[in-house]
This record gives C-alpha cells, structure tokens and sequence, in this order.
C-alpha cells in the first residue's frame, strides 16, 4: 500500500522527535516507545521469514483501513491464492501471531501487532528518506519492499539519523542535490 507523502511527512516526524517521548501515529492506538540509548527499530526475530513479515504487515494494513482482515482480502491485496495464504495464516497463527479461525477475519496476537508496528515503521523511515531526493511514490513502494527486510537495526538508525539531518538542514540536501544532478562538487 503506497503512502500519500504528506502521510510519510507527518509520521515521520512523529518518529524523530526526541528519542525519550512517547509517539503515537494518528491513525494507530498503540504508541511506539522509544527510549535514549535504545535502538529506534529493532530487527526482526530469527524465526519470522520475509514472506511472513509481509503477510503480518498486509493483515495489520487491513485491519486499520478495514477494521478486519479475511483470507480473500489478503488474497487478493497480495496478488496469491487463497489455498497460500491459507496456509500461511495456520502457519503464523501456529507461531503466535495471530488468531486464525475459518471463515472468520483474523486478528493479531500482541507479537503479531508488534511485528507488523516495526515493519511499518521502517516503511516510515526508509519512505521518508526516499522521499528527499523526490523519488515518486511507485519507486519508493517498489524499492522499499525490496530492502527493508535486508537492512540491520543500525543501518535504518543512519537512515533516520541522516534524514534528519537533511531535513533540519535543508541546505546541506540542495547542496548534495546539486551536486548529484551535475556530476560535481564544489
């Protein structure tokens, strides 16, 4: 699901205030805490793959646009057969993630919500640091969805920490755009 910018602009910078407040995205209930001295964006664990990262952030979206998630609905945002999601929604409701019951909409376990609030929030971040460098939004979705399983805690912190800067100095980003767009330095 593609973000409009202003949505990335605004909950963004919800995320990048002080590292000890307590933010809250205004269309999500449960505020992100993040304390100094702790990383912003914690890495998945160990056990929860790529596909199933992407099924728990698709079912978290729906039930926040939607207010629930069902097997076709999932189905069909992911472009995949019901009979594949099917057998992933068993697999992560055998892992805790969520609760699964047939033809029922399904709902996330705390683990699972957690899951799917830190994949959302690296989207936050690594959409507001595309963003920047006006990158339109199909890019930004496709790019997105191809690194943001691949990149460590520490890395998406630089990212943030650098879209920050930018943004607090908007010069030092004209200078880099220029210098980017002519293939020289000053």
């Amino acid at each position: 699901m593609a973000r409009s910018r202003a949505w990335i602009d605004s909950n963004f910078r919800k995320i990048l205030r002080q590292p000890s407040e307590i933010l809250s995205f205004r269309d999500h209930t449960r505020p992100c805490y993040i304390t100094k001295g702790q990383p912003r964006l914690q890495a998945m664990p160990g056990n929860v793959s790529q596909s199933a990262e992407d099924y728990l952030e698709r079912i978290h979206e729906l039930i926040e646009t939607k207010g629930s998630a069902h097997v076709a609905d999932i189905a069909q945002s992911l472009n995949v057969g019901q009979p594949s999601v099917t057998s992933m929604v068993q697999k992560l409701a055998d892992a805790g993630y969520l609760r699964y019951e047939k033809y029922r909409s399904l709902t996330l376990t705390d683990e699972g919500r957690a899951v799917a609030e830190r994949i959302r929030d690296r989207h936050v971040v690594l959409a507001g640091f595309f963003t920047l460098f006006g990158l339109d939004d199909e890019t930004q979705a496709r790019d997105i969805e191809g690194i943001e399983h691949h990149l460590s805690p520490d890395t998406l912190d630089t990212l943030a920490d650098l879209t920050q800067f930018f943004r607090e100095n908007p010069e030092a980003l004209a200078k880099f755009q220029s210098t980017r767009n002519n293939g020289s330095s000053d």
